[in-house]
């Protein structure tokens, strides 16, 4: 048997069915200005809070994906930025070779250098270009700083180059100066594991202050003249008392060296000392106009006293009669050194 109370739910909930059902009926059949006013009152009034916690959550997905999004970007701009010193280093150093390039007087071939996958001695480097690109044996390869070595062997579309620390690797040298020649080759006596060169057969009353430039002679016809090779940074020996040998300090390192450049052409017309500007080159100019200048200011001088003393002595012996000095003849009323005659006295 049911009781009161649950009819009266029942009837509660009938009646709840019927409106539903009577209101959307009367929604799906009424005009679509009225459902939409309806909507937007419903909207704004009853459903509002949802409403608003709809759009909270759809700004914070949003937030998050855009989170995601800068993150990401962020990690990519900390990871390219990681290569960025290295690309300024490359980039400055091409700009090096091009500026190389435009001074140079000669042939030349670029190269690239190569990793070697091959067991190889350490002390050379694979070259990018061969034969077919004109490159040859004993060619030299320089860097923007200086010499790096010479071509020891070449195939089709490679070159093997021999560096400067090389134990065969020999170089006929001269001071910036000139004051001094030698042969440069590659040094034992290397400080903290770096490579060092020396500057042999310099004759011991050829002294050599640190700091001079070093440049490659010209002589023997494989290295062309003015290649800087290094710079004086001390004494390691001397030789039987008559020889002098130096430490320098190399100009080119081979193991930063990326691109290099393989000189082509005749040797004999070959010099590239204004190719190759530096600090102790124009320091060694500077030096050299500014002697031949005091050596013309001396001589400008010394024709300049010339002249004045000249002068003071042809003034002087203008002025020495009027006053008072001793003429060289009696006729003009000086006093001779001869005694004067006597008059004869009448009787």
């Amino acid at each position: 048997m049911i009781s009161t109370s649950d009819r009266r739910y029942r009837r509660r909930d009938t009646v709840l069915v019927l409106l539903c059902l009577g209101l959307s009926l009367f929604g799906l059949f009424s005009p679509v200005t009225w459902g939409h006013g309806l909507a937007d009152t419903l909207r704004e009034t009853v459903l509002s809070p949802l409403v608003w916690l709809q759009t909270r959550a759809e700004e914070g997905r949003t937030s998050r994906v855009r989170f995601r999004q800068v993150t990401f970007e962020r990690d990519s701009t900390a990871y390219l930025s990681q290569f960025l010193p290295s690309l300024r280093a490359e980039n400055e150093r091409l700009r090096q070779l091009l500026r190389l390039t435009r001074r140079l007087n000669t042939g030349y071939v670029p190269a690239e250098v190569l990793h070697q996958p091959q067991a190889m001695d350490g002390r050379t480097l694979l070259l990018s270009a061969g034969s077919r690109q004109g490159v040859a044996v004993f060619n030299p390869v320089v860097a923007p700083e200086g010499l790096i070595g010479m071509v020891s062997s070449v195939s089709g579309k490679s070159s093997v180059a021999m560096s400067w620390a090389h134990p065969e690797f020999r170089v006929s040298a001269f001071t910036v100066s000139g004051n001094a020649f030698g042969v440069v080759a590659p040094s034992n006596e290397g400080r903290n594991g770096e490579g060092a060169l020396e500057f042999r057969g310099v004759p011991y009353r050829d002294s050599v202050p640190l700091g001079t430039l070093v440049l490659s002679s010209g002589l023997g016809g494989v290295f062309p003249k003015g290649i800087p090779v290094g710079t004086v940074i001390g004494t390691v020996r001397e030789e039987a008392g008559w020889e002098l040998v130096y430490r320098l300090r190399p100009a080119a390192n081979p193991g930063s060296a990326a691109h290099v450049l393989v000189m082509v052409g005749t040797p004999q017309v070959r010099d590239l000392v204004s190719a190759f500007p530096s600090d102790s080159l124009l320091e060694a100019l500077r030096l050299d106009s500014i002697g031949r200048l005091r050596r013309a200011d001396s001589v400008v001088q010394a024709a300049t006293a010339a002249r004045a003393a000249r002068r003071d002595s042809l003034t002087r012996m203008r002025r020495s009669p009027i006053q008072g000095g001793t003429p060289t003849s009696p006729i003009q009323g000086g006093t001779s050194s001869d005694p004067a005659p006597l008059k004869d006295s009448a009787p």
